[in-house]
């Protein structure tokens, strides 16, 4: 094990010739990554994105809150975006499935957890995680964030940074779940707010309970969007 981690460390401090002379050819496998998701997620229409853990089993609260906010979703004709796999991914799928819109599972590889699940009726892997958040943020007009691990939390501080900075034009951010979020929100008015983000930065997201709540502050934002829409900044 020592022997192995000492020829690891070599590696990464002098990484062989043959990793940077394949870099063109990454380049082709980076392009891969988003060709047949450009064409295929611009054709579902309008649609919000579900996140939330992996873990979370079918008889979690959450679980049936994740599918029952998709069948919302779905009566009022929006698509559901997910990453694809299991638990709250694969509650919202299925509750996009049974509502009949366009139920789209982009999945990615992983060592554990991640699979992908029946109920996306569209289903894209994806190589590079870079590559999937492009796609999360790119065909998406709100963003729902359902208690998760550090996957959840990765999105969501991607996201409000995207909005911060006005690379993304302001999109729902909507944390359900007061039990689960109030501590990070605390925190970052607390430690965040007075030196390290701008007063109100906090505010860019939403904290709700019920899927009424978030289906209701998603049709406010899409109702009043005008054709044509801005292009967000980041993907120009």
């Amino acid at each position: 094990m020592k022997h192995n981690n000492h020829q690891l460390e070599e590696r990464l401090h002098h990484p062989p010739e043959r990793y940077f002379l394949e870099d063109p050819w990454r380049v082709l496998r980076i392009m891969a990554d988003f060709v047949d998701p450009f064409e295929i997620l611009s054709r579902i229409g309008p649609a919000v994105t579900v996140f939330g853990s992996a873990r979370a089993r079918r008889s979690d609260k959450y679980y049936r809150l994740a599918v029952h906010l998709a069948q919302e979703l779905a009566r009022h004709g929006l698509a559901v975006i997910t990453g694809g796999g299991p638990g709250i991914m694969e509650a919202a799928n299925r509750g996009a499935r049974d509502g009949g819109v366009p139920s789209v599972g982009l999945n990615i590889t992983l060592p554990r957890e991640q699979k992908g699940n029946r109920f996306a009726t569209i289903s894209l892997n994806f190589r590079y995680f870079f590559a999937r958040k492009v796609c999360f943020a790119k065909y998406s007009q709100a963003f729902v964030f359902l208690p998760g691990g550090f996957g959840t939390l990765d999105e969501f501080f991607e996201l409000m940074t995207l909005v911060q900075t006005e690379r993304m034009p302001r999109l729902p951010l909507v944390l359900v779940g007061r039990e689960y979020w109030s501590g990070l929100l605390r925190w970052m008015r607390r430690t965040l707010e007075p030196a390290f983000i701008s007063p109100g930065d906090v505010k860019l997201c939403t904290l709700v309970d019920e899927p009424a709540e978030v289906v209701r502050l998603i049709l406010e934002h899409t109702q009043g969007l005008k054709a044509p829409l801005r292009v967000s900044r980041a993907f120009a």
